[in-house]
This record gives structure tokens, sequence and C-alpha cells, in this order.
């Protein structure tokens, strides 16, 4: 029972950054709090935190050690909640971030459904196209899609994304079908700009390859380049998740479907040495239940 005490007045001093804090969220007085970190560094052997008066700040050791303790702590709540309840209870913030057009589209209403699942689970949702920094920003969970570089972080794969060539039906009847992508020439392609080309893979060899297009207009907002599609205006090259319920409605047809690119993934990237709360996983598996059925992505 000390032990539990010392580790939960440790993990509140380090939640709350200091012993008053703590002191009133575990219910006893500031010195109590002081005594049970007292005995527990010096049952380690180890300095754990930086005391002053101001403030607390963990050594490398003690942050270690508190992420461990977390991972203990979680663990026992989720038993006693699934051996009292009978279920397993979520609860508690989550902080997320994913790109802005997909977040909007495939990670806000699925946060939606989820809190309605967990009621007593909080999100922060940052929706942006910037790479955030997953530790200072203590960040639990960021949505990515592509290639991954961060060989720090730990990745989920939750399924796949296409990109497809996509115009409007009266676009391909004015202007004809393309069936090789040499024959792009002859149509107005809406480019993202700066112009960084369409990428293919020649159905024969399996060969990659990059090929600059050209046309009247172009734009560094793929939802500009979508809504000109829409419009006849063009063909545009575009991921699934944004035109999935467009073609599946008719409103635009895909072309060069041999040539398709390879698809990318869809991941969930977490912190190394972060462990993962019931909540952030219960999460990542909703994620992968949707993305990984292809029908999802023809509700767009």
């Amino acid at each position: 029972m000390d032990v539990f005490k010392q580790m939960t007045a440790f993990v509140a001093a380090a939640q709350r950054g200091s012993l008053s804090a703590a002191a009133r969220g575990e219910g006893v007085t500031p010195a109590m709090i002081g005594r049970r970190l007292d005995a527990l560094e010096n049952r380690l052997g180890v300095r754990l935190m930086q005391r002053t008066t101001r403030q607390l700040t963990l050594t490398s050791e003690g942050q270690v050690f508190f992420e461990e303790c977390q991972r203990l702590l979680t663990d026992l709540a989720n038993a006693e909640a699934a051996v009292s309840l009978g279920v397993v209870r979520a609860s508690g913030p989550v902080r997320l971030s994913a790109p802005a057009g997909f977040g909007l589209r495939h990670v806000a209403p699925l946060v939606a459904q989820f809190m309605q699942a967990h009621p007593e689970v909080t999100v922060n949702l940052d929706l942006s196209d910037r790479l955030v920094d997953l530790i200072n920003e203590n960040i639990d969970c960021a949505i990515r899609i592509g290639e991954l570089t961060d060989s720090s972080l730990v990745s989920v794969r939750l399924g796949e994304m296409r990109r497809v060539v996509v115009a409007s039906p009266a676009y391909l009847v004015a202007r004809g079908v393309p069936h090789r992508p040499d024959e792009l020439a002859g149509h107005n392609c809406l480019a993202l700009g700066p112009q960084r080309g369409w990428i293919f893979r020649d159905p024969a060899s399996g060969e990659v390859h990059t090929r600059k297009v050209t046309g009247s207009f172009a734009c560094n907002d793929g939802a500009v380049l979508h809504e000109w599609a829409l419009a006849g205006r063009g063909l545009a090259w575009r991921s699934l998740w944004e035109v999935g319920r467009d073609l599946s409605e008719g409103r635009l047809t895909t072309v060069l479907d041999s040539w398709q690119a390879p698809p990318m993934g869809i991941y969930a990237v977490f912190a190394q040495r972060r462990y993962l709360p019931l909540r952030v996983r219960l999460f990542i598996e909703l994620l992968r239940e949707n993305y990984g059925r292809d029908s999802y992505w023809d509700r767009g």
C-alpha cells in the first residue's frame, strides 16, 4: 500500500507541477505528498524530481519512471473497471493531430462517434498540414498519410489511400477520355502548385514515374481543384478520401485507372516511449475498423 501511495503521489505531482496541486487532487496535505516522494526516492536510490518552491521538474530518470507509473496505474484502473462494471470504460483527455482537409472529413466525424460511445473522454483535435512535434506539443496520436520518415515514432497502419485522376462526365464528353499519361498533353490539367507532377505506374513494367502536367489553372489548395473538376473545368489528380462520394454518386469519373500510382499508407503515429492509454488505443482501433474497409471511402 505504501508503494502504491508513493507512486500515485509521484504521478500526481508530475502531472500537476506542484506539491500543493497534487495534495489537493489526492485529498492530503502538501507535506504528506513531500514525505511520500522522499520515501520513493530513498527506496529507489535516485532523484526523480528537482523541487523548488515554485516548480517541480522531472529528471531523466524521473521521466522514465513517470511513464512506467502511468502505464501501471492505467492498467490497474482498466482492470478494475472491467471487473466491477463488466465493460471497459475509457476516460480522460486525448490530444490528436491530423491533416486539415483529411481530418475535417475523416477524423472529426469519427471523433464525434467515439465521444458518443465514450462520454467520459475529452478530445482536443488539431487540424493542420504542418508536421507537429508530438513530444513537445504533448500530442497523444497523430494521423499521417504517406511515407513515414521519423524513425523515433511508432506507427500503426490504419489503411491505405489511392490517388486517382478524375473529371466530370461533361468534361470527358467534350474533351475525350485519356488512355495513357502521354495523352494528358491534350487536356486541361488542374495542377496543385507548386508543380510537382502526377505519379503513375506503368501497368506493363510496374515502373513508377512522375509526369509534369499543364493546364490553365494551378492552385495550392486541393479543395479548389476538386471544385473545378466538379464544374467540368479540367482533370484533377485527387485522393480517394476527397472524391470517393463524388465517384459513387456519378459527379466525377476516374480515368487512367490501370496507371494508378501505388497506394499510400494511412498511419497513426505516437512517441516511441509513450504508453498508449486505453482511450487512445480504442480510438486508433475505431479508425482502423473504418479506414480498412474499401466501402468506407465511397462515402467520401
